[in-house]
């Protein structure tokens, strides 16, 4: 900071001090508002304003007359917000583990990553730090990127081979991608770890957004018994969309 200039917070601090007063005063706050309230000049507020909807951290409401927060910040917040499994949501997992032989894994997703929320304990996941680098190489993974328009995006060609069965070819991974959307189901045959298979099948929020996934794993050979699980993964990932999101 210059000096001279320390009592004279600068165009960022206006701006976070901008961004704060949208989301306490709520969608529809005036410039006027906002420059009554932090003390800043009208034409600085309107310059300030126009930066940040610019750049997608706020957007205007319909009337055009006031401001709310933009995508490019709800998307910070998500990746920054870790989902709570409460006891509600724990009693269904353990419900669901307790009738099946495999391991059942919830994972959240972040903006361009996938995270293990909760793991079967009794069946660790091998492969995590893959799983969170490697989209296109899990069953997760896959669902993460069939939900976004933008998945190529999302991904650092060469596409790392982690096994000899890793999709690395953009156009078969997109056949994939147009399966998931279509049957919103993924699975993963020895892709991520070697002779380890998985399946996965979204949860949404009450938006409809996809939010994460239920994840289940076995050994490659089980394949069929882990796909013959769908129909009730897809059960307990709509009872747990409300629960976590």
């Amino acid at each position: 900071m210059a000096v001279g200039r320390g009592n004279k917070p600068d165009a960022v601090a206006r701006s976070m001090q901008i961004i704060e007063a949208v989301a306490d005063l709520g969608v529809g706050t005036t410039g006027q508002e906002i420059a009554h309230r932090l003390r800043i000049p009208p034409a600085t507020t309107y310059r300030l304003l126009n930066s940040l909807v610019a750049e997608e951290y706020l957007i205007r409401t319909a009337d055009l007359r006031g401001f709310a927060l933009g995508a490019r910040l709800r998307s910070m917040v998500d990746a920054a917000t870790t989902p709570t499994v409460n006891a509600q949501a724990a009693e269904h997992i353990e419900d669901f583990r307790g009738g099946v032989r495999f391991g059942v894994h919830i994972v959240y997703f972040r903006p361009t990553s996938v995270r293990l929320l909760d793991a079967d304990p009794d069946h660790p996941f091998y492969g995590e730090r893959e799983l969170m680098r490697c989209p296109h190489a899990s069953s997760a993974g896959k669902i993460l990127l069939a939900s976004r328009s933008q998945w190529r995006d999302m991904l650092q060609p060469p596409l790392a081979a982690l096994t000899a069965f890793t999709i690395v070819d953009l156009m078969t991974l997109a056949a994939q991608i147009d399966d998931v959307r279509r049957t919103d189901f993924a699975s993963d045959e020895g892709e991520l770890v070697a002779e380890q298979a998985s399946i996965a099948v979204p949860v949404y929020d009450v938006l409809g957004d996809v939010r994460g996934a239920v994840m289940v794993t076995g050994v490659v050979s089980r394949i069929e018994a882990l796909i013959e699980l769908a129909p009730r993964c897809r059960t307990l990932a709509a009872t747990l969309g409300s629960l976590l999101y």
